[in-house]
């Protein structure tokens, strides 16, 4: 099997003997990432000279002896919401075109120290608004199962780096779903932990109250090992959780859930989600029966208000947040001509640095935050975030789980919904309240649908700080699913 084929973990394994050298596996990704990048566009930036001097200070160091850690030497991409001192910070804006951090995020930071290799940057949606990576400044990215269709989004380029075999690893944000429905779409792994768990200083802000960093893998273990490297309590971010990161690695090599109660949201299995992903859904619930699980059927009535709720939240925070790209003090600057007043400049600037779904979210927050406007809009959608936390809380009274499809479809083609936003907006219906409010999800890949033969995904919910349980669920699914599929699902994706 060639390096790229090889999971994370089968990489630190062989980078741990000796057998290969970090020099070698980076090279074969920087080659795939050659290769492919010019039809999928995962990447707005591609470091190859510092991915090759990181790989050989990891080799130098392995050389001397010198103990490392299970990702050392293994590359990773990261999604360019991150900062990085050594290579640009964009956003996938305009505003932020070329601008080089003075220092790295938390995520960059533990990344390099655990000894993964950064590949380069990955495209998004614009301030991770969107769910299809339709909405970057720098051009749309592409599905590896179908060129013609969306990754997801936000994260979609670091999804589409794992499933084209560019990467093992990527980083992503999630906000309102942006790592579990490119994931699920892509027909790979992705976690979102539990809010806090994970650090938010150095991601640049969409919605404070939301924004999680998480792991893309290939598979389940893959993405506890990066979970693991870059989680923890983090000072420098005053929501961080000061808790130590849940055994998620020993859950992922746990393929045991019998006597474990798994909760079907029954919301979440309704009108109006394609055919071929409730077909998906239902088998793997019958998978989870066999493995010994006990399935319970649920209600969680709040759900159904969580997208309208999240949509008056998210936006509102997002006005708040972008208030400091006013052409004054980094960033794109337009009409500085000395004739202009602050104020001209600052308009002319965010005219030309936004893209029309960024400028949407911040009028739809700012007139929710608007005098007159915030008890009504605001402030209830704050109550209903209360509501389904209560939700959350009795149904984990009852089951230890909490399983959903991931996605009401499959990925869909690409400049389908791109003039209808609130078809574009249902793509994360299913994975906003574990959003709304900080509980661990995660997505994986559960099958092909009939009607498209691509990826369908299976969310599972856990409590706060109950990341393990994902894991556990996770990984004993993905070992029944891949018995019974003869191997991994991304091994039936058409070749690039």
């Amino acid at each position: 099997m060639s390096l790229i084929r090889k999971s994370a973990a089968e990489l630190g394994a062989l980078l741990a003997t000796g057998e290969v050298s970090a020099v070698e596996v980076t090279q074969a990704h920087l080659d795939r990432v050659a290769e492919i990048d010019g039809k999928v566009h995962a990447f707005l930036h591609v470091a190859t000279e510092s991915a090759l001097a990181q790989a050989r200070a990891i080799d130098e160091r392995r050389a001397k002896g010198e103990r490392l850690g299970p990702l050392a030497g293994v590359p990773i991409a990261h999604k360019d919401v991150f900062t990085t001192s050594d290579m640009p910070t964009t956003a996938g804006s305009k505003i932020l075109q070329d601008w080089r951090p003075p220092y790295d995020a938390t995520v960059t930071r533990r990344l390099r120290e655990a000894g993964l290799v950064i590949l380069g940057k990955t495209n998004l949606d614009e301030f991770a608004m969107g769910s299809s990576t339709e909405n970057s400044a720098y051009g749309v990215t592409r599905n590896p199962w179908d060129l013609t269709r969306v990754p997801g989004g936000s994260s979609g380029g670091s999804s589409a780096a794992v499933a084209a075999y560019a990467a093992p690893l990527s980083t992503g944000t999630d906000t309102g779903g942006s790592i579990r429905q490119p994931a699920a779409v892509t027909g790979i792994v992705g976690m979102k932990p539990t809010y806090g768990g994970s650090s938010r200083y150095g991601v640049i802000a969409f919605a404070s109250s939301l924004d999680t960093p998480g792991p893309f893998a290939r598979n389940v273990l893959d993405a506890a090992l990066l979970h693991e490297a870059f989680s923890g309590h983090d000072p420098m971010d005053s929501t961080s959780i000061d808790a130590p990161v849940p055994g998620v690695v020993e859950a992922a090599r746990r393929a045991d859930i019998a006597g474990l109660r798994v909760g079907v949201v029954r919301e979440f299995d309704s009108e109006g989600f394609q055919p071929g992903v409730v077909a998906r859904f239902h088998e793997t619930v019958e998978l989870l029966e066999s493995l010994g699980a006990k399935v319970v059927e649920l209600s969680c009535p709040s759900f159904t208000t969580a997208l309208p709720a999240y949509y008056l939240i998210a936006p509102s925070e997002c006005s708040s947040n972008l208030a400091r790209f006013d052409a004054m003090r980094y960033g794109l600057r337009v009409g500085d001509d000395g004739e202009r007043s602050a104020e001209e400049v600052m308009a002319m600037t965010r005219a030309a640095g936004f893209g029309p779904e960024v400028k949407r979210r911040i009028m739809l927050g700012t007139y929710a935050l608007s005098s007159g406007y915030y008890d009504a809009y605001y402030g209830q959608a704050q109550k209903v975030r209360t509501l389904i936390a209560r939700d959350f809380e009795a149904a984990f009274h009852q089951v230890d789980v909490l399983i959903s499809p991931t996605t009401p479809t499959t990925a869909f083609p690409i400049g389908e919904r791109v003039d209808d936003p609130m078809a574009m907006y249902l793509a994360d219906l299913c994975t906003i309240p574990a959003n709304l409010t900080g509980n661990a999800a995660i997505s994986i890949p559960c099958g092909l649908a009939d009607e498209d033969g691509l990826p369908v995904g299976l969310q599972i919910m856990a409590p706060v700080l109950g990341d393990d349980r994902c894991y556990r669920v996770g990984a004993a699914l993905e070992a029944a699913l891949e018995s019974r599929w003869g191997g991994p699902l991304l091994s039936k994706a058409p070749a690039l």
